[in-house]
């Protein structure tokens, strides 16, 4: 199957935290969209591999996207090495789709800085004809997606494009919502987290409101590209 964007997260509930609006607004909008986790979260603190991984799916499904797959890199060990480098381009290669997105390069976990460098190598050898891999005993052709863009986990950017997620902000909270085990849930026994704690999710919604309102909308997310974006000044005026 081939997808219109992956989305590539170090660990299960990244990606719906940082852009699960626009991941519904895309699908919403009948394209193609994969999430890809790079670990299964083995070392949070709260919930189990089992809980994570029901979790994930049902994020998932709230979010109608067509594929999630997990590369079940060591979590907290994720290596800019051979071996994950591999995993990650025959991903690419696989799926085949026009745009990636990748955490941000600095932010407050290792993890996520660890798992951007990854992805943008990777993003580049998928391209090069001597990079060999098969899927199934099949040979990959090189391939190479049309644009990288990164989105916002804990630290703040100055974005190159916010989109509008007002209409599908509750799925966004929805999907963050499936993962009862790692949110602020007063019934839980589990030890308290940075993420575990009801602040958390506020400054969640709190960001979604700030860029929205930045854009004349309800609320946004946030992405930045290292390289320049066109603008067709004839669509705009159009609108």
């Amino acid at each position: 199957m081939n997808l219109d964007v992956i989305v590539f997260a170090a660990h299960p509930d990244d990606a719906e935290l940082a852009m699960g609006g626009t991941i519904a607004k895309l699908t919403k909008n009948n394209f193609k969209v994969g999430i890809i986790d790079l670990t299964r979260g083995e070392l949070g603190t709260r919930g189990t591999l089992d809980i994570r991984q029901k979790e994930a799916f049902q994020a998932a499904i709230i979010l109608k996207v067509a594929i999630r797959d997990n590369l079940i890199i060591p979590d907290g060990n994720i290596l800019n090495n051979k071996e994950n480098l591999i995993k990650v381009v025959m991903a690419i290669r696989r799926y085949k789709p026009k745009i990636i997105f990748a955490p941000y390069f600095e932010d407050r976990h290792p993890d996520h800085i660890d798992a951007s460098i990854l992805i943008k190598r990777a993003m580049f050898q998928t391209g090069l004809q001597k990079i060999k891999t098969f899927d199934k005993e099949v040979i990959q052709n090189p391939f190479r997606p049309t644009s990288l863009f990164y989105y916002m986990l804990t630290y703040t950017f100055n974005p190159s494009f916010i989109q509008d997620i007002s209409d599908t902000f509750e799925m966004k909270m929805n999907a963050v919502g499936a993962y009862s085990s790692q949110f602020h849930n007063p019934k839980s026994t589990e030890p308290e987290t940075f993420i575990s704690k009801p602040e958390f999710i506020k400054f969640i919604e709190s960001r979604a409101s700030f860029y929205g309102f930045q854009i004349g909308k309800s609320y946004g997310e946030a992405f930045f590209s290292e390289e320049k974006i066109e603008l067709d000044l004839a669509t705009l005026l159009k609108k």
